[in-house]
């Protein structure tokens, strides 16, 4: 084994040259550019201050350090700001996008989609927030638990077909067999959670568990609230610690299973980053390596503490995975989905 120690040497100096190489020759490329990062969204909403925020750390780890300029084109669900980034800004690194999670499954769920932007054919670079939905209920409902829902009637407050609280309360109504009577027409969460604490309704079933958080803490704090399900791709883990079951653990039907992951998949795509089909797989790797980065940067989730925003990010390799599988689901699927959230 004389020989072993040399060949080794040389493998590492040969493979640390080759990744010092990447980060160099995009030094150079990105040294006193602007990278534009179209906002899908009109200024000061949510995605806005999301998409701010990232763009206030994400230059520092691009090589060359770059600036990073916000611009916000909303338009046509999102669509106009997706189309801009795939087909009118060249493939060249310097153009990012900003996505609403509805533009991205919008071709896929929609009646009457808009096809002038195709979500499966652009590169994703990650998203900053994955979400979760909830089923609660109060502790003066006599529904406390989720096995319970699927024995008792549980009345839960709805918005209107579209709406998630809507859509995800019928979801697991059909797949789970659970006992779920929808009341519609309340303004959102916050008359509805009103609603709740009158008695009116026993709970809610879709409820984002962030939003949730923010908006009756108090329910938590004071052990008020029976968080019946977790309805996400992946278990929560604050929410496991809980003890709150995930839906899977009662969508029995394979092709129920289908239907829910299809569904849900939007909470995946809470606050994605895109960059155009074409991007060089060098200048993909550099974008996607500064997105991961910022999203563990200290200062960042300093910055996104103080926004009050969320991060709970996914690499772009497995929102790209996730998207690619989506949009080869069978049509029959696609047509059970729908068919899953309609009231």
């Amino acid at each position: 084994m004389p020989n072993a120690t040399p060949k080794a040497g040389l493998l590492a100096a040969i493979t640390g040259a080759a990744l010092a190489a990447a980060p160099a020759a995009a030094a150079d490329f990105y040294a006193g550019k602007t990278i534009d990062l179209v906002v899908s969204n009109a200024p000061g909403g949510g995605f806005d201050i999301y998409a701010r925020t990232i763009a206030r750390h994400m230059n520092r780890h691009i090589p060359g350090n770059p600036t990073i300029v916000v611009k916000n084109m909303p338009g046509a669900g999102g669509a106009r700001a997706g189309y801009h980034v795939s087909t009118v800004a060249a493939a060249d690194g310097l153009t990012i996008g900003a996505m609403m999670p509805g533009t991205i499954m919008g071709p896929l769920l929609d009646d009457k989609p808009d096809t002038s932007f195709d979500p499966s054919k652009v590169l994703y670079l990650g998203t900053a927030n994955s979400g979760t939905y909830v089923c609660v209920t109060l502790n003066h409902s006599k529904i406390r638990t989720f096995d319970e829902a699927l024995r008792q009637k549980t009345v839960m407050g709805g918005v209107a077909a579209g709406n998630s609280i809507n859509d995800i309360a019928n979801l697991v109504k059909r797949t789970t067999g659970a006992q779920l009577n929808l009341i519609s027409g309340y303004s959102g969460t916050a008359e509805i959670a009103l609603a709740i604490e009158r008695g009116e309704i026993d709970g809610a079933c879709g409820w984002d568990w962030s939003s949730f958080k923010s908006q009756r803490p108090d329910w938590i704090r004071d052990n008020k609230v029976n968080l019946l399900l977790q309805v996400g791709l992946d278990p929560n883990a604050e929410l496991t610690h809980m003890g709150v079951p995930a839906v899977f653990k009662y969508v029995t039907n394979e092709d129920d299973r289908k239907v829910v992951e299809l569904v849900i998949a939007q909470q995946v795509f809470q606050r994605s980053y895109i960059a155009p089909p074409g991007l060089a797989a060098e200048q993909l790797e550099v974008l996607r390596s500064a997105f991961d980065a910022t999203m563990r940067d200290k200062d960042f989730l300093t910055d996104a503490e103080t926004m009050r925003i969320d991060i709970s990010p996914l690499s772009g390799a497995q929102v790209q995975d996730l998207v690619q599988k989506l949009y080869a689901a069978p049509k029959d699927m696609v047509a059970r989905a729908r068919q899953a959230i309609t009231p």
